[in-house]
């Protein structure tokens, strides 16, 4: 019988997470102004995250150093 994974913490910090991603809180701060708080609402201060967050996050701040061949994006939906 298998034990389902358990995360190492339920919630990171703005700090925690920019250590697990090895970079900046400015970086940080630019992945999720860039990715998640683009409509024009300011970021909220004091972000927690959970563990598919960071994923996320590491997802976005790999594309951004890897060549946009490498990474195939799907398109933007289209109002119909």
């Amino acid at each position: 019988m298998t034990r389902p994974l358990k995360p190492l913490k339920e919630f990171y910090t703005e700090d925690e997470a920019a250590g697990y991603l090895k970079i900046s809180i400015r970086e940080l701060h630019a992945l999720l102004d860039e990715y998640i708080f683009n409509d024009g609402k300011p970021r909220p201060e004091d972000i927690t995250f959970c563990e598919s967050d960071l994923v996320l996050l590491g997802f976005w701040n790999q594309s951004r150093e890897i060549s946009a061949a490498k990474v195939v994006r799907m398109p933007r939906r289209q109002d119909v």
